[in-house]
């Protein structure tokens, strides 16, 4: 038996919520919506750098008012990073004036993406640049000494991006890089030679017009000396090599684009900090091979599945080198296509690979 039992259908309990409190949106009057504003007025601009959470951006590039405008990132996209070299889209006050801050709401389709990882194991990886077309290595003859598989896995990582590698080899006054240049015979590599009375800038100038080309290449090398010969302007911080450790003084601090005026025209310099390592766990091993262009042709010649690796069955790489095809600096090639393709192997071992 109920309480229930002794209500009538016709005298259903009633309910008054007249005294409901209705919290008030605390910020504004309307609710919150996830939709955007289309920012229709945004301009299309080139990122120069990045510099702890700010953005120097070109507006209105190769135009007369042209100009540089400092700007903040949107808080929608707080996740997409942003950066040099990147063409983005800002709104708000794009003046220029002291004190003035725009608003970056959107970045344009890339058309290449260089990134590296701490190791080769590591699948976080790191963007360097954005919409760069060339990538110039940098190595120096001596002091410190060249380092070839760095520079292989420079040229890994360019390719798998779709970017062209151009080579400088700096301080041939102090060495005769023959030997170290000798590792990439049969790429399709321009290579610069460049010492203390004799710098072509005539000819890495030339090569730069109508481009985007980083610069990389491991502290010490005269990066920044070779970037302050190109854009006079650019005043970047050159160091020295320590007598000891034979390991150069990071200067570059940041990553930063830098017009260079040439005779025949406009080009972008990217200028980028010393790495010692450049690891590449974000590049698809299918594009390392590439990298070997000789080495690539001669593959063509495997059979079907082959690893390349040194217990491979038949692999024509393998032979090629073993009968002498490919010179001198054949062995040491395949040697270091060989070290990239193990760890790749090993990676795609391991549980989750």
């Amino acid at each position: 038996m109920s309480w229930l039992d002794d209500l009538d259908d016709d005298d259903e309990p009633e309910f008054d919520e007249a005294d409901v409190r209705v919290r008030p949106n605390p910020k504004a009057n309307r609710p919150r919506t996830k939709r955007r504003p289309a920012h229709s007025d945004a301009r299309i601009v080139r990122v120069l750098g990045v510099d702890r959470g700010r953005y120097t951006v070109l507006v209105d590039e190769d135009l007369p008012g042209e100009r540089t405008v400092l700007a903040a990132r949107a808080r929608e996209l707080r996740k997409t990073p942003i950066v040099t070299g990147d063409r983005a889209r800002i709104v708000g006050d794009a003046s220029g004036d002291e004190g003035t801050l725009a608003r970056i709401v959107g970045i344009e389709e890339r058309t290449s993406l260089l990134r590296r990882s701490a190791d080769d194991t590591d699948q976080v990886e790191r963007v360097i640049v954005a919409n760069a077309d060339q990538m110039l290595v940098v190595v120096a003859a001596a002091d410190p000494e060249p380092r070839p598989r760095l520079v292989d896995r420079y040229l890994v990582a360019a390719l798998d991006a779709g970017i062209r590698p151009l080579l400088v080899v700096t301080k041939t006054d102090l060495a005769d890089p023959a030997e170290f240049l000798a590792h990439f015979d049969g790429l399709d590599l321009e290579v610069f030679t460049s010492g203390r009375e004799e710098m072509p800038l005539e000819r890495i100038g030339a090569a730069l017009i109508g481009h985007s080309t980083v610069f990389v290449g491991h502290s010490g090398v005269g990066k920044s000396t070779l970037v302050n010969a190109l854009v006079p302007d650019a005043k970047r911080a050159t160091g020295h090599v320590n007598e000891v450790t034979g390991r150069g003084r990071h200067t570059s601090s940041s990553t930063v684009s830098l017009r260079y005026r040439g005779d025949g025209g406009n080009g972008w310099v990217i200028d980028t900090p010393g790495v010692r390592s450049f690891g590449l766990g974000h590049v698809d091993p299918a594009n390392i091979l590439r990298a070997f262009t000789d080495l690539a042709e001669i593959a063509e010649e495997c059979p079907r599945g082959c690893t390349h690796l040194p217990d491979a069955p038949d692999c024509a790489i393998v032979e090629a080198v073993d009968a002498g095809r490919l010179g001198p600096g054949g062995a040491a090639r395949l040697d270091s296509l060989q070290r990239l393709l193990e760890t790749f192997a090993k990676k795609a071992q391991e549980p989750g690979g």
